[in-house]
């Protein structure tokens, strides 16, 4: 090749460099319309970490003889069913789940969820007793500039005692908090899959499923109905 030719190729190279540059400085840059500007490279980067994945399990598993961890997948049939039962279509279809033991008895189980809050994920902690009902919840980590009160006891506290077949509404069952809407409702929306999760995989084949508590209300509305009692 000549020299003529090396020099042509060395021009169009730089040239399509220098073209596709600014196109990528501007894929980076990302506009917050509750601020009003672009975010700054610090709030791009920016990640708090408040528990490491191992102190959040003991904090779910306070009184627990062993914990065992252990890979769920999700099959696609039964993932069809998890996002029309929560509203919303999830990328994974396999989830790390921490299962607490007490002798021959399951205490409950803890799944780290990962969900959009603002711009970014958070990282929690979501724990389920036996029975299906919320027992902690703990963030992990957080990566927006604003809403980390999410990690309070004061807030988080308003999701224990939740089944999957409570409503989880913001403002209704959840106060919100101001400054923090997205993270509320990305945790809400993680709580509520973990809620199903549990449900489907673990609670159901046991008989113990969301199908089996609804049946056991309406006959207890039936049979009140009857005695008024």
């Amino acid at each position: 090749m000549s020299a003529h030719m090396i020099a042509r190729l060395l021009v169009f190279s730089l040239m399509l460099l220098f073209s596709l540059s600014p196109v990528l400085v501007r894929a980076e840059r990302v506009w917050d319309n509750e601020l009003k500007r672009y975010l700054t490279e610090q709030e791009m980067t920016m990640a708090e970490v408040f528990l490491t994945e191992e102190d959040a399990v003991k904090l779910m598993f306070p009184k627990s003889e062993r914990i065992r961890k252990e890979l769920l997948r999700v099959p696609m049939d039964k993932k069809a069913v998890i996002e029309s039962r929560i509203g919303w279509k999830f990328p994974e279809d396999s989830f790390e789940v921490y299962i607490g033991e007490t002798s021959e008895h399951i205490d409950g189980y803890a799944f780290v969820q990962n969900t959009i809050g603002k711009h970014k994920p958070m990282t929690y902690m979501v724990g389920v007793d036996a029975q299906g009902l919320v027992s902690n919840v703990e963030l992990l980590v957080f990566r927006e500039a604003r809403g980390s009160e999410v990690r309070t006891k004061r807030f988080n506290v308003q999701y224990e005692g939740k089944s999957v077949l409570d409503p989880v509404r913001i403002n209704k069952d959840i106060i919100n908090i101001s400054g923090a809407t997205m993270s509320v409702r990305s945790m809400t929306a993680g709580i509520k899959r973990v809620l199903v999760l549990v449900d489907e995989f673990y609670l159901k084949p046991l008989g113990q499923g969301s199908d089996t508590m609804t049946a056991q209300k309406s006959e207890k509305g039936f049979f009140k109905s009857i005695f008024g009692n």
